[in-house]
């Protein structure tokens, strides 16, 4: 079942309400929406949890606002959804830029409400290089990024697709992944890689105390495997598990081992 729920400013979120059970509420990635998850859906469904995909601002089907695209507001924005529906005990899940939005989240609101936290290929703690942090992509590279959505944004959406996944992908496939991240407005695809580009996490990690699991491709070529390494080390109650031979998009390219990783973490009581 989907259907909208309006946030603070009057901004309409898309939101897919599907199975009972534990509430599995998830944040999507960039710049795409909740249907990239759908292959896990019934996953979840069949071992009694409820999947609630958000489609942030400006992506799939939400109102696509001119501005507010940074970290705050899109974790005030799941804490409009997570309100509205009353979700109690409910475990928090970021996939690449949603996983730093799940990060805040926890950093604004607390997490005595939340059960566990899944962070999977997540563009956290920092997505550019600082000179503190050597890791990952230099800022200027997102500008550049920034530049080719501006002057072609489907050549460059076909570009990312191809260093996203580790295996190759039918055309198919490929082509629906594109259409996805077509979805997004231009203007909310741009300043969310503004936000990427330049929020800080390394500080927020520590505060999280809920079981939490790191999971990430160890060929990631968007968000390098050292990011899951650092949020090892700064997260307390966490674990790494590493996909071998996984890109960026793990659960498209481990499908089976990612599902069973997935639902065994969701039953257990803890990671240590």
């Amino acid at each position: 079942m989907g259907h909208y729920i309006e946030v603070e400013d009057g901004v309409k979120l898309f939101v897919e309400d599907i199975g009972a059970g534990q509430p599995f509420v998830f944040v999507h990635g960039w710049p795409l929406n909740h249907k990239t998850f759908e292959g896990e859906v019934s996953e979840l469904a069949e071992n009694g949890f409820r999947f609630i995909g958000i489609d942030q601002r400006g992506y799939g089907k939400s109102d696509r606002p001119w501005s507010s695209y940074d970290y705050d507001m899109a974790a005030r924005d799941i804490k409009a959804v997570v309100d509205h529906l009353n979700l109690q005990n409910f475990v928090l899940a970021g996939f690449s830029m949603g996983g730093p939005i799940a990060i805040r989240y926890i950093t604004k609101f607390g997490q005595e409400n939340i059960d566990k936290l899944l962070l999977m290929s997540a563009a956290a703690p920092v997505f550019t290089r600082r000179e503190d942090f050597k890791h990952n992509m230099p800022p200027k590279e997102m500008d550049l990024i920034i530049d080719q959505l501006k002057r072609d944004r489907p050549l460059f959406l076909s570009k990312f697709t191809d260093i996203f996944f580790e295996k190759k992908k039918s055309p198919e496939f490929q082509l629906w992944f594109r259409m996805v991240a077509l979805e997004a407005a231009l203007h909310s695809t741009i300043n969310s890689a503004k936000a990427l580009r330049d929020e800080d996490l390394r500080d927020e990690l520590p505060g999280i105390t809920v079981p939490t699991a790191i999971f990430h491709g160890e060929k990631d070529k968007i968000c390098d495997f050292e990011l899951g390494q650092e949020m090892e080390k700064g997260i307390p109650n966490s674990v790494l598990v590493p996909f071998k031979y996984s890109g960026h998009g793990i659960y498209v390219d481990e499908p089976e081992r990612f599902k069973t990783e997935m639902i065994s973490f969701l039953k257990s009581s803890g990671v240590k």
